[in-house]
């Protein structure tokens, strides 16, 4: 498998992963599915700043991805970030999505991040064992947070410390073109 900094020409690879998610699970709290353009809009906008990794199969197609975004507005937050992973319906299971997350939140402690903040929508084991198994831990759940698919649903809040803490120095910003290797 490789590993590789995504793409804004893998906006379609990312959306085909992405919008089954969003139309038939409440994995996805957004309710529509956005479009390719704008699916190329979030991975430039990411990459600018934060790491946006995808996986490839043998066959070289996105089986994967992971990416970092701000986690709070607030000047104090800058050291945290919220992470997020989907992993394609077919390679579930294989070791994907724990590859991603594992460069991921080494990319995020070189850059100089202390600590990753995930959002899980409740009921999810296979979120839920994914995140503990890379070394995220519960902190909190929210009751009720959102209504989709005709049900009110529970969003859990997971944390990694990514490095050690200490007076940090100020986070660096993501070379988008640094990362292309094998797993």
């Amino acid at each position: 498998m490789t590993l590789r900094t995504a793409h804004p020409e893998d906006a379609q690879a990312i959306l085909d992963i992405y919008a089954p998610v969003v139309r038939d699970t409440a994995i996805s709290f957004e309710v529509e599915p956005p479009s390719v353009a704008a699916m190329r809009e979030r991975i430039a906008a990411t990459t600018a700043t934060y790491p946006w990794l995808v996986s490839l199969d043998a066959a070289g197609t996105v089986d994967g991805y992971v990416y970092a975004t701000r986690h709070k507005e607030r000047a104090a937050y800058r050291w945290s970030v919220e992470v997020t992973a989907y992993v394609r319906h077919d390679a579930r299971g294989r070791g994907v999505g724990r590859r991603l997350y594992t460069r991921l939140l080494q990319e995020l402690a070189a850059l100089g991040y202390h600590q990753a903040f995930a959002v899980i929508v409740l009921p999810n084991a296979g979120s839920v064992a994914l995140h503990e198994a890379v070394g995220f831990e519960q902190v909190g759940v929210c009751r009720r947070a959102g209504y989709k698919l005709g049900r009110w649903w529970d969003v859990g809040w997971w944390q990694a410390q990514v490095q050690p803490l200490e007076v940090p120095g100020e986070p660096r910003a993501f070379d988008a073109s640094g990362i292309d290797s094998r797993a």
